[in-house]
This record gives structure tokens, C-alpha cells and sequence, in this order.
């Protein structure tokens, strides 16, 4: 039994992160031991190699602004833990997690002593905890984010009444596959008999297994580019404005507070998702309750500023196909001002590619540095980083990422954006640093 918020994440954090057997029988007979509490939620499944949080964070604030109460399942978190499982945005408290990890301890210790390959990972009491609190604490719609892939996803024991998938990209390829459709095949593993899915923009290779496997299923199926579009409104304040066409809806300038096409994306596949399901349960769509929504949303830790003067932002692009994104944002928005990135990424990462993607932005300069990386997983060395380059000219090595801070704020002007990415556990802890800073300043006046 635990009695203490630290002993309650000593146990989580215990547990080992990956299994590799492609099965979800442990996870279906964790769940049958706690009383299968998934069966009573109404739920929309978020898979995709990024935009998934940013998708979960629209489809919330929409839910919310249509007057229902939302749950919401997300990782990693930010700042701390608790976020992960959230109620109308407000994270779980400590003393409703210890309650859960002590309720769901004694099965987990069952499970040890049952199974030969040892019970729940870490993910699969993650997720076991957030349906056991949302049964117990009831909303009208969980908004449940795939941790890894989607087929073998822990949270993949769900019946959702929408599925949804927002992007394909090369990631994780050690574990879902080296080619796109690989990738999205496991993706779709999501897509359930005869519920509804909407994709976002999709490589046509992933988008093909999309159409197949839904067909399969007998699932309706809707696409950003072919069933639903947005087309850019640029404007001159932060964030987006778009235009969005799906069937019978359609409107103009649609506002959301976040930076890049990406975010237009995003917004897009959440708000079709919203209708869907809102038409699946015959609840209201209404224009206010849209742009209530999308207008109110924000994300921690996607291109998000941390200070004004100077402009400092933080994104936590961790992938090469977020790196590709996110150059576009810069060369759209910051195209006349010097932009000075700090960069530390995990060494599994494809990290040469994504150093040499930012560099293609011809008014980047670039401080490659590392962070401690979460758990046993290490973040790629500054020389490693340096040395995916040949021309060296906009990159500089710094031992530390408070240090690349340093060095970034000497040299920049005040014109001038500097922007801290490479992994969203990296970001965290600017995040931290900066946040820390805030409420020291505040806490002295």
C-alpha cells in the first residue's frame, strides 16, 4: 500500500516500459480483474506520429464549449504526472492517484505471480488507472490519446465512438516498422468494426491503408484533402486563421491561438471528429460552440511562448517529420528575423536528419547541446549532433542546455526569435526552469 504522491509514482515508474509480445491478453485480463471499467465510458481514440496532443487539446475545449465534461488521457506530461489523466483540463490530484495505485496495486501484484512474462508495464497501469478513474469520477466523453503504434496500444481495448488518426511519419521504426504503410498499418489498428474514422493529412501510401482497413471493418472513413478542407487565412497575429469545408458545414476564418499549418491540420481533423460525434450521440454543432472551441485551445509545450521580449518559444518537435513542419512555421512566420534554435534530442531519434532539416532554413543558427534524457533513455551527445553536418557555419556545441540559453541570449538582438526543441522531455524541463523563474518573481514582488 502506498501512502505518498512519491510512492505512488515510485511504483508507477517501477515498472517496466516495454513488453515485446504482440498481444493484448494482459491488458484485457488486467481490465477483467478491475472490472473492465472501459466498457462504460464514452470514448474517441487519438492515434498519429505527432499532432495528437494538440488534436486531443481541440477536441477538449470543443467538448467543453458544446457544455460537456470532459476526461482526457495524454502523454508525456509537461510539467507533472498528474496531467496525463485530466477532467475538464484540471489534472488528477495526488490523493486521487494514491487511492488508484493503491487500488490497483494488489492485481498488479496477481498478475506478477500469474503470468510468465511478469504483469503490466508502466503504460498499461497508466492507462488501467485513467479508465479507473473516469468510472469512478464520470464525464460525458473521454478523449483517449494511443501512447505507442495504435494495433497493440495499450489503450487499443476500447470501443470508441470515433476513431481518429492524425498523421504518418518515420518514427518508433524499431518497433512499428521501417516503411510508411508498415507504420500506418499499425496505426490503423485503432480502426474498429462499423466507428467512424477521420484522418488527417496523410501520405498517400498510409492513406490507402487507411481506406483498406476501414473497408475491412466496415467503418466509415472521411480524410482531411479528399472528404474535408481548410485553406490558409494568413493574418498578422499570433496563431492561425482558416477557412473549413466539410459537407453541409463551412466557415470563415476560424482562429486558433497556436503557430503553423500543422495546427490548421489539427484543428481540422478535431473539429470533423467533433461533428462525427456529436452526430453519432445527436448532439448540437453550432458556429459559436466552433469558434468558442478552437479559439480557446491551448498546448504546453508546441510552439509555445515562454517570454515576449525577447521572443522565446519552446516546441517539442522530436521526430523529422515535426522537424519538416516546423521549418515551414519558420520560414512562414519568422522569415525577416534571425532564429537562434537550441536543439538536445534523444539518441534514438533520427537526429542527423532532423540537425540538417532545420539547417535547410537559411536564417537558423543553430546551438546543439543535450539534456538528461527520461529514465534509461540518453540524449545525443552536442559533438554527435554537430557532426551531422559538413559545413559548420550556423552550429555551435554547448556542454549544457542552460549553457546554449546563455550563449543564444549574448548573441541574439532583441528582432530576433529563440527557440528551444528537440524533444518534448527536453521542453519539459525549460519549461520548468522558465515556469520556476515566473513564480519566483511574482512570489518577490
Amino acid at each position: 500500500m502506498v501512502t505518498t504522491y512519491t510512492e505512488a509514482l515510485n511504483f508507477i515508474h517501477g515498472r517496466d516500459r516495454f513488453k515485446k509480445a504482440p498481444t493484448l491478453a494482459r491488458m484485457r485480463r488486467f481490465m477483467a480483474l478491475l472490472g473492465n471499467p472501459q466498457d462504460h465510458l464514452n470514448m474517441i481514440h487519438v492515434a498519429g506520429t505527432n499532432g495528437k496532443g494538440s488534436t486531443v487539446a481541440f477536441l477538449r475545449d470543443l467538448l467543453m464549449a458544446d457544455g460537456q465534461t470532459v476526461g482526457t488521457f495524454t502523454s508525456p506530461f509537461i510539467t507533472r504526472f498528474n496531467e496525463r489523466i485530466s477532467r475538464d483540463g484540471q489534472p488528477i490530484s495526488d490523493a486521487a492517484l494514491i487511492d488508484l495505485v493503491n487500488r490497483v496495486q494488489p492485481v498488479v501484484q496477481q498478475l506478477d505471480q500469474e503470468l510468465a512474462e511478469k504483469g503490466p508495464t508502466e503504460f498499461e497501469i497508466d492507462t488501467a488507472l485513467m479508465f479507473c478513474y473516469f468510472a469512478e469520477h464520470p464525464v460525458d466523453t473521454v478523449v483517449v490519446e494511443v501512447g505507442l503504434g495504435g494495433l497493440y496500444d495499450s489503450t487499443n481495448i476500447i470501443t470508441p465512438v470515433v476513431s481518429v488518426i492524425t498523421t504518418i511519419g518515420m518514427d518508433h521504426m524499431r518497433l512499428l516498422g521501417n516503411t510508411i504503410s508498415q507504420i500506418a498499418t499499425q496505426k490503423a489498428g485503432i480502426i474498429k468494426p462499423g466507428v467512424p474514422v477521420v484522418v488527417g493529412r496523410l501520405p498517400q501510401d498510409a492513406l490507402a491503408v487507411m481506406d483498406q482497413t476501414a473497408t475491412e471493418q466496415h467503418a466509415p472513413i472521411v480524410a482531411l484533402d479528399r472528404d474535408f478542407t481548410v485553406t490558409n487565412q494568413p493574418h498578422d497575429q499570433w496563431g492561425e486563421r482558416f477557412a473549413y469545408r466539410y459537407g453541409e458545414w463551412h466557415w470563415q476564418h476560424l482562429q486558433v491561438d497556436l503557430l503553423g499549418q500543422y495546427q490548421i491540420d489539427n484543428a481540422a481533423t478535431a473539429l470533423t471528429a467533433f461533428i462525427t460525434y456529436q452526430r453519432a450521440r445527436q448532439g448540437t454543432v453550432t458556429a459559436a460552440t466552433i469558434r468558442q472551441g478552437l479559439a480557446h485551445t491551448a498546448w504546453p509545450g508546441r510552439f509555445e511562448r515562454l517570454n515576449t521580449q525577447p521572443l522565446i518559444a519552446i516546441d517539442g518537435a522530436h521526430n523529422e517529420p515535426a522537424m519538416v513542419e516546423l521549418t515551414q512555421l519558420l520560414r512562414r512566420h519568422f522569415a525577416d528575423n534571425d532564429v537562434y534554435i537550441v536543439l538536445a534530442v534523444l539518441a534514438d531519434k533520427q537526429y542527423a536528419k532532423m540537425v540538417q532539416t532545420l539547417l535547410t532554413v537559411p536564417n537558423v543558427h543553430l546551438i546543439v547541446t543535450q539534456f538528461s534524457g527520461p529514465g534509461k533513455r540518453a540524449a545525443a551527445t552536442p559533438l554527435a549532433l554537430e557532426d551531422a553536418v559538413v559545413d559548420h557555419d550556423r552550429i555551435t556545441m554547448a556542454a549544457s542546455w542552460p549553457e546554449a540559453l546563455k550563449v543564444a541570449l549574448g548573441t541574439m538582438s532583441a528582432e530576433d526569435l529563440l527557440l528551444l526543441t528537440g524533444s518534448l522531455y527536453f521542453v519539459s524541463d525549460v519549461r520548468h526552469y522558465f515556469k520556476d523563474d515566473e513564480e519566483t518573481d511574482q512570489s518577490q514582488q
